[in-house]
């Protein structure tokens, strides 16, 4: 049976401060609801620079709690007025010395109904991120929205199986994955690894990435956030590769139950098989 659910990202260049690229994303938000979505995602880190890129202390400023801090506030009154889930990836801050790579989930009604905590923390040239963050320790939630079951997965993630397993085994129907990926190392990967996952796992993802050259370091942020369905096929054409874009798209959440039924993946699973590597 058909259930459209119309869906929206926001692949940003950064606009020099944090005030300036919340009230952007806004905007995109507004203009999103007005071509009809009912839920949009926002990149990694929305609200600032990509600051990983250096190690230095004045950047743990960026941290706010979650709930509770201004950026998902604001987007929590956003939402409630537009009746938009939404999906906010910020900087947070538990306590003194406990950073974390966070995204809020927003029902529609403003109701933030929690977050996911960024489990793999990378540590190379250009991503000092365990300078930063705590790796995530709140498991693999799935949120029961206005829209359906959403999930997050965060960037550097969407290199280990296991997550995106856990959020279908929860029920996920669209899993957004907020990135900052820039072109080099990772970039023939970022066309396939989260196809393979929304095969795999027999979902929709909402793959995004940041866009641009920012003011930390030399990395260039490549954009070309798309939305992918369970089969693997890209919904619409992805965004550009050199310029901010908003996607809107509509994701039929009835092929789910159809790829399902016809590749039983679920089914067929071997948990029994799989405590080794557990233990590895």
């Amino acid at each position: 049976m058909s259930q459209v659910v119309r869906a929206a990202l926001v692949q940003a260049m950064w606009t020099g401060d944090g005030t300036s690229m919340v009230d952007a994303h806004e905007a995109h938000a507004r203009r999103a609801a007005a071509e009809g979505a009912q839920v949009i995602g926002f990149q990694e880190l929305f609200n600032a620079p990509y600051f990983c890129q250096v190690q230095e202390p004045v950047h743990f400023d960026w941290a706010e709690p979650v709930p509770g801090g201004p950026t998902v506030s604001r987007m929590s009154s956003l939402a409630r007025e537009l009746g938009m889930v939404m999906v906010v990836p910020v900087y947070e801050i538990e306590q003194s010395g406990f950073y974390y790579n966070t995204a809020a989930v927003i029902d529609a009604d403003g109701t933030v109904l929690g977050k996911y905590r960024k489990h793999h923390i990378p540590q190379v040239q250009g991503f000092w991120e365990k300078y930063y963050f705590r790796p995530g320790n709140v498991g693999w939630p799935v949120f029961d929205t206005a829209v359906g079951k959403v999930g997050v997965y965060i960037c550097y993630d969407r290199h280990f199986p296991e997550g995106w397993r856990a959020l279908g085994l929860a029920g996920a129907q669209l899993v957004y994955n907020p990135s900052a990926t820039s072109r080099g190392l990772s970039a023939y990967l970022w066309q396939l690894e989260q196809p393979a996952a929304a095969v795999a796992n027999e979902y929709f993802v909402a793959a995004i990435n940041r866009v641009g050259v920012e003011v930390y370091g030399d990395n260039d942020f490549y954009g070309t956030s798309y939305f992918v369905d369970p089969r693997g096929r890209f919904v619409g054409e992805p965004a550009s590769d050199r310029d901010e874009e908003l996607l809107v798209r509509d994701l039929d959440f009835g092929l789910i139950d159809e790829v399902r039924t016809l590749w039983q993946f679920y089914r067929d699973r071997r948990p029994d098989a799989y405590s080794p590597l557990t233990e590895a």
